[in-house]
């Protein structure tokens, strides 16, 4: 039977939610994207408790026996890859839908699925390989169909990409959830074009020049740079080769000298990674370790660093005070962190509160590099795809993120004293996660975040 227990927040009231939603509202309130994910969480998971308790049980098939192709591609792209939702078959999906739309306009803390239900289930998750292969096909095309169309409809576009892209598309979905390349295809190529050019003109004019022609103030900055690029993604061999960290210089001075209000700051240059790689993969196959840049022509290579830039440049536009001075903008998502963990999981915010632990000595971090110094890099593209999908409401969103991350450890936290709290808070161990772990920090964090803001009163104190 499948069931979602208690929230841990003692303080959530029930007849708040009730206020906030009604009954006629509710149902439409429900969002494909949030039943979508139930779906997905549904299904990947047994008896595993987290954050919220959510209790959940798992497919019996293996996911890693889920192999897909590119229609056109000779990459091989795992279930893992292409993102973990609509992982069960229709009818599945649709009594979870129906049952979750039906409880929610209730309470989005206590949902509960009817023993017919479950057992139909169960027995829909038991069928062979094939029908998630299927359902995961299904996905693909819905993909293919949005991108092959005269003009992208942005809108479905992150409803798809919220929950992963397929590898092998998401150089083109980022370009477009970023405004970086335009939703009319007939435009696309000549605007990709001028960027690019654009870009190899900055280089020229402020990188590939002498030290004299730079100011004190820049000769330091690229210094910086050069020192910081060799520290990048320490734990992958591929950002330990004098190309990738020449290109990764390029373009964090170019973005420092064209963005002068905040100039370079240590951690942008971890927020590069992911578009770089990302854009290498359209030239490059297999796995990242693997990579050379030695196998691209220096047409390639300038493209990839243009992508890079002009990509960084739209994500940082939307948070550029988390970098000006004294970074007020990553000060004040701490604070709302904060006071959201207090709100969701009081025993654990009092515990980190009577040991002195200050959010701002942890989660600084996690706020300027968007925790990528956190997870596996190869999480880190999967999770990138929702941070994109969000659009300009991800600095909002990040706080629900962070808060999910936060109190997946919350029975050990409050277990540690000040010290060994903050050693483990700043050696998380997330070594061994799979996208299962993140799948479920992103479904629990989206769940949080439509609570609230159906009650934002949970949120004034």
């Amino acid at each position: 039977m499948w069931e979602v227990m208690r929230s841990r927040n003692s303080s959530f009231k029930e007849e708040d939610l009730k206020k906030e939603t009604s009954p006629s509202s509710a149902s439409s309130a429900v969002d494909s994207r949030f039943n979508q994910t139930l779906r997905s969480v549904h299904g990947l998971l047994k008896g595993r408790s987290f954050p919220g308790k959510i209790l959940i049980t798992r497919r019996t098939d293996p996911q890693d026996d889920l192999i897909l192709r590119s229609p056109d591609s000779n990459r091989s792209l795992s279930d893992n890859d292409t993102g973990s939702s609509e992982r069960v078959d229709e009818s599945s999906q649709d009594g979870l839908q129906n049952r979750s739309n039906a409880s929610t306009t209730t309470s989005f803390s206590k949902m509960k699925l009817s023993t017919s239900n479950s057992e139909n289930a169960s027995r829909e998750v038991q069928k062979p390989t094939v029908g998630a292969r299927a359902t995961d096909s299904a996905r693909l095309m819905k993909f293919t169909k949005e991108l092959s169309g005269t003009t992208v409809i942005l809108d479905n576009l992150r409803e798809l990409a919220w929950s992963g892209v397929p590898p092998y598309l998401r150089p083109s979905v980022w370009r477009l959830l970023l405004g970086y390349a335009p939703p009319n295809s007939d435009r696309r190529e000549g605007v990709l074009r001028r960027k690019r050019l654009e870009y190899l003109d900055c280089v020229a004019q402020y990188y590939d020049v002498q030290d004299t022609e730079r100011t004190d103030e820049e000769i330091n900055m690229l210094r910086q740079i050069a020192v910081d690029c060799p520290r990048t993604v320490p734990d992958v061999s591929f950002f330990q080769q004098p190309e990738v960290q020449k290109s990764l210089e390029r373009i964090l001075y170019i973005w420092a000298i064209r963005h002068p209000a905040s100039g370079y700051v240590q951690g942008i240059n971890d927020l590069a990674t992911p578009f770089l790689v990302v854009f290498l993969s359209e030239h490059l196959e297999g796995s990242v370790e693997n990579w050379s840049m030695a196998d691209l022509s220096p047409d390639q290579i300038s493209n990839v660093e243009a992508d890079c830039y002009w990509c960084l440049s739209k994500l940082l536009d939307g948070m550029q005070d988390h970098y000006t001075f004294a970074q007020p903008g990553i000060q004040r998502l701490v604070f709302k962190l904060k006071e959201l963990v207090r709100r969701i999981d009081e025993p654990v915010s009092t515990h980190m509160e009577n040991q002195g632990l200050e959010f701002l000595q942890f989660a600084f971090r996690w706020v300027n590099c968007l925790l990528i110094r956190e997870i596996p890099f190869h999480l880190v593209t999967r999770l990138w795809d929702t941070y994109l999908a969000e659009g300009d409401a991800l600095p909002e969103f990040l706080v629900y993120i962070f808060a999910s991350f936060l109190l997946t450890w919350s029975d050990k936290l409050q277990k540690l004293e000040f010290q060994d709290m903050v050693m483990f808070l700043q050696h998380l161990p997330t070594n061994n996660w799979s996208h299962l772990e993140l799948e479920m920090v992103l479904s629990q964090a989206y769940m949080w975040h439509t609570m609230f803001k159906r009650s934002p009163s949970h949120l004034v104190s």
